[in-house]
Order: C-alpha cells, then sequence, then structure tokens
C-alpha cells in the first residue's frame, strides 16, 4: 500500500491538474470502485456533476479532493488506493486503461501545459481501492478518517506527545509506527528504513524510549520520507506510479527493506527477514540487535 511519499506525490500531481476544474460527468465502469458509497454508482456520480473540485489535501497516507460550490459544501471525494490503485490524468484521447474503474471529465478544456484537454481516471488491477463521498469535519478531513493522527512531516505534528504516547504504551516500536491512529503516513517500508537508520530493533518496547530517541527516531522517519518524496516515491511492480504514470525511484535508495542477504550497508553483515504480522520486517542483526525477550 502506498505510503505517505507516494500519496503526497500523486496530491501535488492532483493540485497541479485537477484543482478548481469543474466535473461534467462521472463514469463509473466497475461497483467495487465505489463500494465505499453505500448510495452506490448513480449516486456518487450524479453528487460530484457540475462541482467544482477543490484543493487536493492529504493526511498520512489518506488523500482526498474537496468539492466547492454550491450546495456541498463541507464534502471531498476520499480515495482508497489500496494496494494497485492509481489517480491517473490522462488527455481524453487516450485509450482506456485494461484496469480502468473510475472517469471523471470536466467541463473546462484546462490542461496546463498540453495542449489537450485532460481527464481524471481511477485504475485499480485488484479493485482492492476506490473513491467515495462524505462530509467532512471542522478541520476539513472526511469523517471516516477523523481519527487518523497528523504525519510527521506536518508542521503541527507534536514531537512531545508522540514521545509521551509511546511511553505510555505497552508496544514494540514498529507496531507504534503503523499505528496511524499515533502517527500516520508511516508503512512498513518506511517503518523499517526509519528503525534502521535508528540502529532500533523492530521489537524495541516503547515504554522504556527516552526524549533523546524518539526525537532521533522521528528525524530518521521525516529524513527517509523526504528522500523518498525527492525521487518520486518508491514503486514496486509498477502498481505505484504518479499521476503522470511515472515510477518513484526510492527503491534504488532502500537501506533496509527487500534487502534479506545482501550486506547491511552499514556494518556489511547480512540483512535478515522476519515474518511480522502478515507481513515482513527487514533488519540488520548487528546493527539492531534485538531486546532481550525479542531475541
Amino acid at each position: 500500500m502506498p505510503e505517505l511519499p507516494e500519496v503526497e506525490v500523486v496530491r501535488r500531481g492532483l493540485e497541479r491538474w485537477v484543482a478548481h476544474r469543474t466535473v461534467a460527468d462521472v463514469e463509473v465502469l466497475h461497483p467495487r470502485a465505489v463500494r465505499r458509497h453505500p448510495a452506490g454508482a448513480e449516486d456518487f456520480a450524479h453528487r460530484l456533476e457540475g462541482h467544482r473540485i477543490g484543493m487536493p489535501s492529504r493526511r498520512g497516507k489518506y488523500l482526498w479532493l474537496p468539492l466547492e460550490g454550491t450546495g456541498v459544501t463541507g464534502q471531498a471525494i476520499l480515495a482508497h488506493l489500496g494496494m494497485s490503485g492509481q489517480l491517473l490524468v490522462q488527455p481524453r484521447s487516450a485509450p482506456d486503461e485494461k484496469h480502468l474503474r473510475i472517469r471523471i471529465r470536466f467541463a473546462d478544456a484546462m490542461a496546463p501545459a498540453a495542449a489537450e484537454a485532460t481527464e481524471l481516471r481511477f485504475v485499480d488491477q485488484r479493485t482492492f481501492g476506490g473513491l467515495s463521498l462524505h462530509e467532512t469535519t471542522p478541520e476539513g478531513l472526511p469523517d471516516v478518517i477523523g481519527h487518523i493522527a497528523r504525519d510527521p512531516l506536518d508542521p503541527r505534528f507534536d514531537d512531545e506527545a508522540f514521545h509521551q504516547a509511546l511511553r505510555r504504551r505497552r508496544s514494540t516500536i514498529k507496531r507504534a509506527l503503523l499505528d496511524q491512529s499515533l502517527i500516520s503516513g508511516v508503512g512498513n517500508i518506511y517503518a523499517d528504513e526509519a528503525l534502521w537508520r535508528s540502529r532500533l530493533h523492530y521489537e524495541r518496547p516503547t515504554s522504556a524510549f527516552t526524549r533523546p530517541r524518539t526525537l532521533q527516531l522521528l528525524g530518521h522517519v521525516r529524513d527517509v520520507m523526504n528522500a523518498a518524496l525527492a525521487v518520486g516515491g518508491t514503486s514496486f511492480d509498477s502498481l505505484y506510479v504518479n499521476v503522470n504514470g511515472e515510477s518513484g525511484y526510492f527503491d534504488r535508495s532502500l537501506d533496509a527493506y527487500g534487502r534479506e542477504g545482501e550486506p547491511c550497508r552499514r556494518c556489511g553483515t547480512p540483512m535478515r527477514r522476519r515474518p511480522w504480522m502478515n507481513r515482513s520486517s527487514y533488519f540488520c542483526p548487528r546493527c539492531q540487535r534485538p531486546p532481550r525477550a525479542a531475541s
């Protein structure tokens, strides 16, 4: 599933190509793509037509498009990218993608830096993702994600509150990093990367974290995410792409994730992989020594 850097790359593309455009019509080509919209495909399409898309927004891994105009104040389209969902901006004349699920056409002909008008397409090979329309909270979030914490790149993220939450929890550090109600946007890839940079084992208990250790970890989380943003995020198997269909290149710079058996870039010890919560954790057994209980 895309993490903060990948979703932010998509958000920036939508800001350039979609913001402030008026929806002419919506075509839902697969009902599963709007299954989170209880009123169904016809209602979803009807409620978007004639309204303007606001500035695309993001919190952690969650992306939404607020609606502007009469009668739609406080509503937003929430995008669930799932494992393979893609939001693509394509010329209207471009052939349909094999797994095209939703098409949004615009009433205007605005196409920045291009001669041909464009449309927004939701493409999803595995149909785990989708679009849905929701009321928004006073903060402007779709109500179904109102419980999601701020992400570490948010200027209003509270480092001290995060540290105190870690100290109160009887948990381990990777579980805490993936808890979207505590800190959002971090998934399996960037958790492993930040923990490697911090020399922390994924099973390290959070209750023993000192303030300097917490701040150091947050610094590495931010560094690895900013580094990924700079190269367009991480793409595997061409499932994650930006709105123009281009892949990210951070997978070439990964220090931990996916490097089982390869030498640690810091000490040369072969990296290891261990099953963890239906996922995998990648770590260096020398640089990231497990706590006694874990070992």
